[in-house]
Order: C-alpha cells, then sequence, then structure tokens
C-alpha cells in the first residue's frame, strides 16, 4: 500500500515535458526558499520520477539552478513589463518616455520585494553581461530584463532626454542603482524599513536616476 507522503513515481513525460515539469518545480522551490532550496532531489520528488531522470535533462545542481535562475529573470522581465505597459500613452512623447523607465524599474522592484525567493535566485549564478540577452532570460514578451531596459533607454535617447554621448552604458548606472535598492530591501539593513518608507525611497532613487543619465 502507498504511503500518502510518498509520490508516486512516473515514466510518462514525452521528451522536453520533464525539463520543464523540473524547471517549474526549480521555480517554486526557489519561490519559498530561495536558491539553496533548489535542489535535484527534491525537484525530482515534487514531479514525482526517479532522482536519476533529473540527470537527462540537468547534468548536477548547478545546471538545475542555472536554469531556474534564468527562468526567475524571465519572471522579473513580466513584472516589469506589466508596469510599462500600464503607463498611459499621451500626447507629451518626453514624459511618457520618462515615465516607461519609471515604470521598468518600479516593476523590478516590485518583483524584489513580492518574491524575494525567486529575485535571490535571479542573481545566484556568477553571469556575464553577453548572456543579458539570452531567451533563456526572456519574459513572455521574450524580452530579457536588461532589454527592457535598453529599450526605455532608447526611447528616451529618441525623445532627447538622453544626449546620445551619455547613452552607452546607461544600463549599467540604472541597473546598478535600482538592484542595488532591491538587495538592501530584502537582505540589507533596509530589511525594517516600512512599505510606506520602502515606497518613498524608491520614488526617491528613480527621480535620481532620471536626472542622473
Amino acid at each position: 500500500m502507498t504511503s500518502s507522503n510518498t509520490v508516486p513515481v512516473r515514466d510518462t513525460y514525452r521528451h522536453g515535458d520533464l525539463r520543464q515539469a523540473l524547471l517549474a518545480a526549480g521555480l517554486e522551490l526557489a519561490k519559498s526558499g530561495g536558491p539553496a532550496a533548489v535542489v535535484l532531489r527534491e525537484t525530482t520528488r515534487k514531479v514525482g520520477v526517479s532522482p536519476n531522470a533529473a540527470y537527462r535533462h540537468f547534468s548536477d545542481r548547478n545546471a538545475l539552478l542555472t536554469a531556474v535562475s534564468d527562468a526567475a529573470l524571465g519572471l522579473a522581465a513580466d513584472s516589469m513589463l506589466r508596469e510599462v505597459d500600464a503607463v498611459r500613452t499621451t500626447d507629451d512623447v518626453t514624459a511618457d518616455a520618462r515615465r516607461r523607465l519609471r515604470a521598468v524599474g518600479i516593476g523590478y522592484l516590485r518583483f524584489a520585494r513580492e518574491e524575494p525567493g525567486l529575485f535571490r535566485t535571479a542573481f545566484s549564478v556568477p553571469d556575464d553581461l553577453a548572456r543579458s540577452a539570452d531567451a533563456s532570460k526572456a519574459g513572455a514578451a521574450g524580452l530579457t530584463p536588461f532589454q527592457i531596459l535598453s529599450v526605455s533607454l532608447d526611447e528616451l535617447e529618441r525623445t532627447g532626454v538622453l544626449p546620445a554621448d551619455r547613452r552607452p552604458g546607461a544600463e549599467l548606472l540604472a541597473w546598478s542603482a535600482v538592484h542595488g535598492l532591491g538587495m538592501l530591501v530584502i537582505d540589507g539593513p533596509l530589511r525594517g524599513l516600512t512599505d510606506a518608507m520602502i515606497d518613498a525611497a524608491t520614488e526617491r532613487l528613480l527621480d535620481m536616476v532620471d536626472r542622473g543619465i
């Protein structure tokens, strides 16, 4: 008789389905426990397959964690675009471009605050800027967080807000500032701030980014 705590082992996944199922399980673990919770054996237990089945798709735990990290970045991209899409277009293209840049930052920080486990996991694997546009990091719209920020900055340049000579590398400065606040809020000395205080800090930081780029 099977115990109620025992997950039945399955062997009915089609090729590709198992990888996605393991990835989804890894994201669920990351959501609740951060990167340390993403373990191959636990993902196979949640999916209901034998531990050896995972090695057909992920060579080791780091390979799984990398895939989960990339997928978490895709979810961050979704959060960013939800904010951008909510910006109402007006006749003032300059103001609209500024509001969209602000929305990019708000969506990024909202993801950090609402999904700290996924946010930590998204940056838990050593990475390279050359991979910032990899499809594995893209959200539902096919854009990565870095690409979304780049599109917003390109719009600022087109509308004359951002001088052309200041455009190169602007992503690095804006991203560093906003990411720093996110980490300080979820893992640093700003953890004790109230929501109202964090909201106020977010607004002031985004003002600084807007003026400084």
